[in-house]
């Protein structure tokens, strides 16, 4: 065994806990930190047996730290195969991914490996695998969080939901009946990130569950007492999420919503009333489109259904399909980047009236807009 001969300058150590501070790959660290120990004045085979790193290979890095610095502890450039994405491509991928998968022809609210690729080709004539799209996003520290479950819907159910729809929207464009699309979503009172992609330095940021799922069940049973006993939002103390039901009316960006503690068969029964008395002297029946969730297939809808009958009935799309065919999906995404995706709200009262904010200056000026 040899004996190490080399000399190391005196800012050495704090350059390497600088370095080690700012590093982020985890084989990049361990180097550093082992380096650091010899640095220190640690035998070779002592840092080599406590860190578990072979004596030659830990030789290597230490002779490339006193030729280069930190620089000779990074991974040298390897030959193989140039890149599928080229610098202009990266960067075109990259404003892609902030904008709106609807507007460029996607099928679903949030982007997909795949549907980066197919727009990224339609609108650059390059053909690259999805593969290649995730590898790129990941050098820019674009990672994904999508929903769990399965959300693709069955071929042939898709396609006769949509010729369903295309019925629909061709009696309304003729002014035989109104035609609706609803849905509901769920605000945190604290910062979750939403499904679809996220730059690495934006998801640090967010406090994710300041509560435990145990604290969450109680505030929210808290929640639904006092709900139950007042019905009023002034006497509300507790809780941590809020429910917006809201419906688009086909072929406008008018949006009709409602903010209710929880999503639940009561808030869409209102709901159900609100729209009827805007539409219900009209003359035309109301034809509301939604998913096939518990609260639009509850039994205790028969009395409400049965009271607005021939004015009012649901269309309920096969399961999966809110996705694809629901225009307010994308209206969602954005009213909760408008909200604040990354702010926590001290309290329910501050979180009811956000969003309650955002919805009016919609009114005023859209801030989305549907494409029919």
């Amino acid at each position: 065994m040899r004996t190490l001969k080399l000399h190391f300058p005196d800012e050495a150590l704090p350059t390497l806990d600088s370095f080690l501070k700012q590093s982020k790959e985890a084989r990049v660290f361990r180097r550093a930190q082992a380096v650091r120990e010899v640095v220190k004045g640690q035998r070779l085979q002592t840092v080599s047996d406590t860190l578990h790193f072979t004596y030659s290979a830990l030789r290597k890095w230490v002779h490339r730290f006193a030729a280069q610095g930190v620089k000779g502890l990074m991974d040298r450039p390897r030959p193989g195969r140039p890149p599928t994405v080229t610098g202009a491509l990266a960067h075109h991928l990259d404003r892609l991914v902030d904008q709106d998968p609807l507007q460029h022809g996607a099928l679903h609210s949030q982007w997909s490996c795949q549907e980066l690729a197919t727009v990224l080709a339609h609108q650059t004539g390059v053909q690259v695998s999805r593969e290649s799209v995730r590898v790129v996003l990941k050098k820019k520290a674009i990672s994904s969080s999508r929903p769990p479950g399965r959300l693709n819907p069955h071929p042939a159910d898709l396609a006769y939901a949509s010729l369903a729809l295309a019925a629909l929207e061709y009696r309304a464009r003729r002014g035989e009946i109104i035609v609706l699309y609803e849905d509901a979503t769920v605000l945190w009172r604290f910062a979750l990130p939403r499904a679809g992609w996220w730059r690495t330095a934006q998801r640090t940021r967010l406090p994710l569950r300041p509560l435990s799922q145990s604290q969450i069940k109680r505030e929210e049973s808290l929640k639904r007492q006092a709900w139950l006993r007042s019905r009023s939002w002034s006497r509300m103390s507790s809780g941590v999420l809020l429910s917006v039901i809201g419906a688009v009316q086909d072929g406008t960006s008018k949006v009709f919503s409602k903010v209710v503690p929880h999503c639940e068969t009561e808030g869409f029964r209102q709901d159900i009333h609100h729209v009827m008395a805007l539409f219900g002297r009209t003359g035309k029946e109301v034809v509301m489109v939604a998913d096939r969730s518990g609260i639009h297939r509850v039994h205790t809808l028969a009395s409400t259904l049965t009271h607005w009958h021939e004015q009012f009935r649901l269309h309920l799309l096969p399961a999966h399909c809110g996705h694809h065919l629901n225009p307010i999906e994308g209206f969602w995404r954005v009213m909760k980047d408008r909200i604040g995706a990354g702010r926590c709200f001290p309290d329910l009262h501050q979180l009811y009236h956000r969003p309650r904010r955002v919805l009016m200056a919609h009114h005023e000026r859209p801030l989305y807009e549907f494409h029919w």
